[in-house]
């Protein structure tokens, strides 16, 4: 793959995200303002509906590589259930769409990117292994029907969600460029994601002036998903690496879930309990709380990781390892419990 044409268009797909978000606030400043209320944590009206920009450029991006590298990104029918995605969560920005909708269109779309996928690598978890038929298949549509909501659940305060999708799919992108054989190029749909998510994160950063909504966070949710089992079908990078490379995510998610089932409450509904929420009150902001992350990301996540990639045999006790912290903290900033 030409070197000069592959930085143009990492280029462009950057300066067409930060673009795009900028006229998309435009239109959400009429149409989609977030209004605060007792489950928000922002306390001004703010545009929604930003994460459209990373849909359009990453989309864009695909089509580039496809006339102008001749190389996709991803196949179409992972596309097609990535614009499904989308369309649901656009739909759901400018008016409630019932739950059961919003779950069945993210079951289908999930379904049609795994019965897509090439490679036929069993699908594993450390040393638990899914195999690579029909059984693998449904773990894998429950895997990325969980990470899509994932995103929508932490989508909660400025910066977070654009954030870790840049550090998630980097972090995928470089360890794929470690793993593989010189001169291979590892599958660019990470390393698109990062670009596009970044050039929206220089909006929605502290204090942001829009909100990704739930055309971005179900989006972005959808792709890292659909990466992470494909590159475990195909052999290049496990499950259990996305799982610590999603780490911050899915134990906050997973824990605050639990706990608030647990107690029952309706879980379905918005509240304010997630570990990061919490942190946000505790720290007097937003910034600080993604400053965190951040670290968290960089110094612990991605290094084991990378172990785990490097040391297979080692992947369920790096994933314990990494998740040991992250678990003490949600309990000690209380996650899934009330504020006081």
């Amino acid at each position: 793959m030409p070197f000069l044409l592959s930085i143009a268009g990492f280029s462009g797909v950057f300066a067409l995200a930060f673009g795009l978000t900028g006229v998309v606030r435009r239109y959400a400043q009429r149409r989609l303002l977030d209004i605060p209320n007792a489950r928000s944590s922002h306390r001004l009206p703010t545009p929604r509906g930003g994460g459209l920009a990373i849909v359009v450029a990453f989309l864009a991006g695909d089509v580039y590589w496809r006339c102008v590298v001749g190389e996709p990104v991803a196949g179409f029918a992972i596309l097609a259930g990535g614009v499904l995605v989308a369309a649901v969560g656009f739909w759901d920005d400018h008016g409630h769409l019932p739950a059961r909708w919003r779950l069945l269109a993210h079951l289908a779309a999930a379904a049609l990117a795994v019965m897509t996928m090439p490679g036929d690598m069993p699908l594993r978890l450390g040393f638990v292994s899914f195999g690579s038929g029909g059984f693998a298949d449904f773990v894998g549509v429950l895997v990325i029907a969980w990470m899509l909501n994932l995103f929508n659940f932490m989508d909660g305060i400025d910066g977070l969600a654009g954030l870790e999708v840049v550090c998630v799919a980097a972090g995928a992108s470089f360890l794929l460029l470690l793993s593989l054989p010189l001169g291979i190029f590892p599958p660019l749909a990470p390393g698109l994601l990062a670009v596009a998510a970044l050039g929206f994160l220089i909006w929605n950063w502290p204090p942001a002036k829009i909100f990704m909504g739930d055309v971005g966070s179900g989006f972005v949710g959808y792709l890292l998903g659909c990466e992470a089992i494909a590159t475990a079908k195909a052999g290049t990078l496990s499950l259990t690496v996305w799982l610590i490379l999603a780490g911050v995510f899915v134990v906050d998610a997973s824990f605050t879930l639990a706990r608030r089932m647990a107690g029952g409450e309706r879980w379905y509904q918005a509240h304010r309990s997630h570990a990061y929420q919490h942190a946000a009150r505790l720290l007097g902001g937003h910034a600080p709380v993604d400053h965190r992350v951040l670290a968290l990301n960089l110094l612990w996540l991605l290094p084991l990781a990378g172990l785990a990639a490097w040391k297979p045999a080692w992947e369920l006790p790096l994933l314990i390892l990494a998740y040991l912290p992250l678990l003490y903290l949600a309990i000690r900033l209380r996650a899934g419990q009330p504020e006081l």
